[in-house]
């Protein structure tokens, strides 16, 4: 069966994923997470792609990225991946793949998902029980979107840079959108899209995606009838 397409629409972020193979460990040591850091700046700023948030977690990587080029992602994705296995089985003195295959995606409405899927990424160390706190956590955008840090890999996102009219600003308004928890159905809507390689928003953006490149976008939410909801274009 051939590959479905990615989907790609110029100037719309896209949440990121790839895990380990059998989701087994990627990551054995701090030094390795910092070395994938630099790698994968080095890449995302030769192929175009903005880094708006990220995280590494033990067996797999969430990335919130904007491509330039409809191959942005894939070319630094797989750049970076070869990269980094072959550095690993020479430390590590193995062989073999270390990834589960292909990266997962899902194009992004800004307007709706952007700073939902930028905490959903950021939050995986708490869900996961690595820390208590999410400033805890030293590899993920969290220190540099809420408190400022300096983090060479990223770029403001719109969405964030509109958040405030300076860097103290954005970063606590920012900061206090994780007062409140993220629904578990924009959670699932979330997953769902990343997993199934669609789009991440409301019906009316998922429309506009079909209408704009042809082909279906992903799942629409349940018990919300076709047509109700004002059409977007893009």
């Amino acid at each position: 069966m051939p590959r479905k397409p990615r989907l790609f629409i110029e100037g719309y972020p896209q949440h990121i994923i790839q895990r380990g193979n059998n989701r087994q460990a990627i990551f054995f040591a701090d030094s390795e997470r910092q070395q994938y850091l630099e790698w994968l700046g080095e890449t995302a700023e030769e192929q175009g792609l903005r880094i708006h948030a990220y995280v590494l977690m033990t067996n797999h990587v969430h990335l919130l990225a904007t491509p330039e080029a409809p191959d942005s992602v894939s070319k630094t994705m797989q750049a970076v991946g070869r990269r980094y296995v072959q550095y690993i089985n020479r430390r590590h003195d193995r062989s073999g793949t270390l990834w589960e295959g292909r990266y997962r995606s899902a194009l992004v409405d800004s307007e709706s998902y952007y700073l939902v899927c930028s905490r959903y990424i950021e939050l995986n160390p708490m869900r996961a029980g690595l820390v208590r706190r999410r400033r805890d956590y030293a590899w993920s955008s969290y220190r540099r979107n809420a408190e400022g840090r300096h983090d060479d890999l990223l770029r403001e996102h719109p969405v964030y840079t509109a958040l405030g009219p300076g860097p103290e600003a954005r970063c606590q308004a920012y900061s206090r959108l994780f007062e409140e928890e993220i629904p578990a159905r924009q959670m699932a809507s979330i997953r769902t899209a990343t997993n199934q390689g669609g789009a991440l928003g409301p019906a009316a953006f998922l429309e506009a995606v079909e209408q704009r490149l042809g082909r279906p976008a992903g799942v629409r939410p349940r018990g919300r009838p076709r047509g109700l909801p004002r059409r977007r274009s893009l």
